[in-house]
């Protein structure tokens, strides 16, 4: 048997039982243990380990910006901040429609960065959500829908930049005589149709509009009948609800750090600098006027720092399984075996489910669309494809596995931030992630033949 089909098969096993167990990290270490047997043999526990440490020491970047967040949130509540922009910003969240609404308009407005939106809208929106007596699955819903489908339609995110430079070297959107990489990218932009769709359904299901359906429904339903925003299993998530339950604080310790956050990740495009700063920020706000000590800012930052590790252990071992995956062959192997089904004008749908089969499977967005990007686009032009649509189809490939693989980053990050257990939030919105993708594979199917 081939090692691509191998990892695809370990791969299904890891989604199935940690479906059914609801232990991710678990699952998923056993399943990339497993899967280094097939691609290392006898050298299975050293070639694993040496996976780690790489994907550790490549994935910095991403470590240290969810440790930062992590530590910034915790010192926003500690010093009420939080809590006094929330009692300014509930007076325009009245009842539940207008405060998903808010969530859903914030999701938009704050369009840099994925890990900057779902984390910074958490740490405004949790409190008034309790509120309002709206479940912590739909918060994180509504984070995570807001997230990447957000980015990818606005051209100056960081989503943008990275599908822009990595489609501008392909001879076909060469042949475009588009001036920069951004010009080639907005030709794709209203044929982004998973993150178009989204969003649609995202601001439906705010309106009231879409029904409840699944997992959500029976987390309403929690909440009529006990008035619990989050499940017991999501419980030790919420170790700090307590702390100022009164609402009182300076919105300025809130406002002040967030406005310079974004501000500086707008004009640097550095995320890891802006919360860098921000942080620095709050240690002048906080410590000189008395709102807290030296020793309780450090103790605070390091709280949020562990409140952030459950979510980075899996992350990392999402990575471990990746890089494994992948020296397994298995993209490889699906884009070999779906070859021989290429129709044009079915093709811009196929690299959709591609996509999105591979980003889901793999947890990696930017990755799976790094490999099929040189693939797709020559496979496109020699069959006559729009090359806009492969664009199109690649980024909404892209997106969808961000938002809907239960240990992609935007949706453990979303479920962190909204303070409940990932597989809840996953199984939740499950119903209308699937919505979503049937209606984009029909659009790119009409698309295509329009085209």
């Amino acid at each position: 048997m081939e090692q691509g089909l191998i990892a695809i098969i370990i791969t299904i096993l890891i989604i199935v039982s940690a479906v059914k167990t609801k232990k991710c990290v678990e699952c998923m270490t056993a399943g990339s243990l497993v899967a280094a047997v097939f691609a290392y043999k006898s050298h299975f526990l050293t070639g694993w380990h040496g996976v780690l440490q790489k994907t550790m020491s490549d994935n910095i970047w991403v470590i240290l910006v969810c440790l930062l967040f992590g530590g910034l949130i915790s010192l926003l509540t500690a010093s009420k901040g939080s809590f006094g922009f929330s009692k300014y910003l509930s007076r325009l969240c009245t009842n539940q429609k207008r405060t998903l609404l808010v969530t859903y308009l914030m999701g938009i407005l704050i369009f840099v960065d994925d890990y900057l939106n779902v984390l910074s809208i958490g740490a405004c929106m949790k409190k008034i959500s309790d509120d309002k007596k709206i479940p912590r699955e739909t918060l994180a819903y509504m984070l995570d829908s807001t997230g990447a489908p957000v980015c990818v339609l606005i051209p100056i995110s960081t989503w943008a930049v990275f599908y822009a430079n990595l489609f501008y070297g392909q001879d076909s959107i060469q042949a475009l005589n588009c001036a920069s990489p951004i010009s080639a990218y907005i030709k794709a932009i209203p044929f982004c149709f998973y993150p178009i769709i989204t969003l649609i359904i995202v601001f439906l299901f705010s309106m009231g509009w879409m029904p409840r359906l699944g997992a959500m429904k029976k987390a309403y339903q929690r909440v009529e009948k006990t008035g619990q925003v989050f499940s017991e299993y999501s419980a030790k998530y919420n170790h700090n609800t307590a702390v100022s339950e009164d609402g009182s604080g300076n919105i300025w310790n809130f406002m002040i750090p967030m406005g310079i956050l974004i501000l500086l990740a707008v004009v640097t495009g550095d995320i890891l600098t802006a919360v860098i700063v921000a942080l620095a920020v709050c240690f002048l706000l906080y410590v000189p006027t008395k709102t807290m000590s030296m020793d309780e800012y450090m103790n605070d930052l390091l709280l949020g720092f562990s409140d952030m590790l459950p979510t980075l252990t899996m992350l990392v071992i999402a990575f471990v399984l990746k890089e494994v995956s992948s020296d397994m062959g298995m993209a490889v192997y699906i884009v070999e075996r779906a070859e021989p089904f290429l129709i044009p004008a079915a093709f811009p749908a196929m690299v959709f489910l591609l996509g999105a089969l591979l980003a889901f499977t793999t947890g990696s967005d930017w990755g799976m669309s790094s490999i099929i990007t040189p693939i797709v686009f020559p496979l496109g032009a020699t069959i006559g494809a729009s090359p806009i649509l492969i664009m199109a189809a690649i980024i909404s490939g892209g997106a969808f596995g961000s938002h809907a693989c239960f240990y992609a980053d935007a949706t453990l990050l979303a479920a962190q931030s909204s303070g409940i257990d990932s597989m809840e939030h996953a199984l939740t919105q499950l119903p209308y992630v699937i919505i979503a993708c049937v209606l984009s594979i029909a659009a790119f199917l009409a698309a295509g033949f329009i085209l």
